[in-house]
């Protein structure tokens, strides 16, 4: 029993390492967006230069479901080692776009956007094999669904404070745009990520990791279809808008501040620092708020914290959306060399607080959609995992309404997909089998 209880404390830590490296990896993405969107031959396009985002989740929708079948054969360890040699794979072609095909004389869209989006969709499947086993382990490892959900949480918070790093990081890298900005800047974040993954794959190959009875091996028998839970199918469509709009709404507002032209934000010095540092801000939120979920999870239940978050994110988009970039708001930014306090338009600090909402949304939908699916669990986590997609597709479609009308009118989006949860929240993620 002693044994057993050693094997679960292992398999939960390491977890939770791994969904911090999951954090580390997709929040690259978007900051780094700042940089191709000013490249020759992309012109400014918020959209294009968000395509390495778009990318990354695309490649939740071809791996999600062979994802789980890998997790249900071979088990934990099998997957996880294979997602690490993967993402490390991933990240070298980002880097190698740095140095290949790059041509500052040139008017057309350089190769090396093409190799970086190569880079970023490579990464993509190596997350995506992450998430799919990290998930369902911890909440079967919880042995209850408020537990379950707990652990979640925790997972949850190192992966924020990852994701709180990355923006920041490169932010900082970059200071201000200019037309000198190259990707190689940013080649620091590409080699510390390059040494995590090796770490972390010689560590992980030492480790004994025990599945739960339903996620280890078995013979396939007797495994009910995810697809008749009518819980379930409405969890992945929540979350599909749920990671778009929890990527889409730190993304955008980096590249609103960013924008030194009369539609930005108004920032003129420091500019992708500063907003790097308020994307940065938003992630830390998150890992604020999933710390004090992880707290009470174990007494309120994941349809409570999901209703009330999803509705304060409402109000808080809403009055963002309405507000004026004439009225700012003093927050505490890192200039690149230092902390200052900078001022920002009072909708950058309103976005910002959307984060410490947006902090239990994902292990509460998730907890909620695989209530009561048993066997089918890893399975479904592999169909959980496709609808990811939507951190890549929901971002694009923002920033393309953004390019044809204003930063704040492409919000309106995040406002339907915040609608959406809340109506999963108190009606969709009871569960019912069709």
């Amino acid at each position: 029993m002693s044994q057993k209880k050693n094997q679960n404390i292992v398999a939960i830590i390491t977890m939770i390492f791994l969904f911090g490296m999951v954090g580390f990896v997709t929040n690259l993405a978007a900051p780094v967006a700042n940089i191709w969107k000013n490249q020759p031959g992309i012109n400014g396009s918020n959209a294009l230069g968000m395509m390495g985002n778009m990318m990354n989740f695309l490649a939740y929708l071809f791996m999600g479901i062979p994802a789980g079948k890998l997790f249900y054969k071979n088990g934990s360890k099998k997957t996880i080692l294979t997602a690490i040699a993967v993402g490390f794979a991933g990240v070298f072609v980002q880097f190698l776009s740095g140095v290949i095909g790059v041509n500052p004389g040139s008017t057309g869209v350089p190769f090396s956007f093409y190799v970086y989006l190569l880079g970023a969709f490579i990464s993509g499947f190596s997350v995506c094999m992450l998430n799919t086993v990290v998930n369902p382990m911890l909440t079967l490892l919880g042995g209850d669904s408020k537990r379950g959900n707990q652990l979640v949480q925790i997972g949850g918070t190192f992966n924020s404070l990852l994701g709180t790093l990355t923006p920041m990081l490169v932010g900082a890298l970059i200071g201000t745009i200019t037309p000198a900005t190259a990707f190689k800047d940013i080649n620091l974040v590409l080699y510390i990520a390059m040494v995590v993954f090796v770490l972390a794959f010689i560590i992980i190959s030492f480790l004994t990791l025990v599945d739960p009875e339903t996620a280890s091996s078995n013979d396939g028998k007797d495994v009910p279809n995810p697809w008749k839970f009518r819980h379930f199918v409405l969890g992945v469509i929540a979350i599909f808008c749920y990671v778009g709009v929890e990527v889409g709404t730190p993304g955008t507002l980096n590249l609103y501040l960013s924008d030194t032209t009369a539609k930005g934000g108004g920032l003129l010095t420091n500019a992708a620092a500063i907003a790097g540092f308020c994307a940065g801000s938003y992630w830390f939120l998150m890992l604020i708020g999933r710390f004090a979920s992880s707290l009470i999870s174990g007494k309120v239940s994941s349809r409570i914290q999901l209703a009330v978050t999803s509705g304060l994110t409402l109000i808080l988009v809403l009055c963002a959306i309405f507000s004026s970039k004439e009225n700012l708001v003093s927050m505490p930014v890192f200039n690149g060399s230092g902390f200052e306090m900078a001022k920002v338009p009072v909708a950058a600090l309103l976005l910002v607080l959307v984060g410490l909402c947006t902090s239990v949304m994902w292990g509460s939908i998730f907890n909620l959609a695989v209530e009561g699916l048993g066997k089918a669990t890893a399975l479904a986590s592999g169909i959980f995992m496709m609808m990811v997609v939507g951190g890549g597709v929901l971002p694009l479609i923002q920033n393309a309404i953004a390019d044809a009308t204003t930063y704040m009118s492409s919000y309106w989006l995040v406002i339907l997909g915040f609608g959406y949860i809340f109506f999963y929240a108190l009606v969709g993620s009871k569960p019912k089998k069709d």
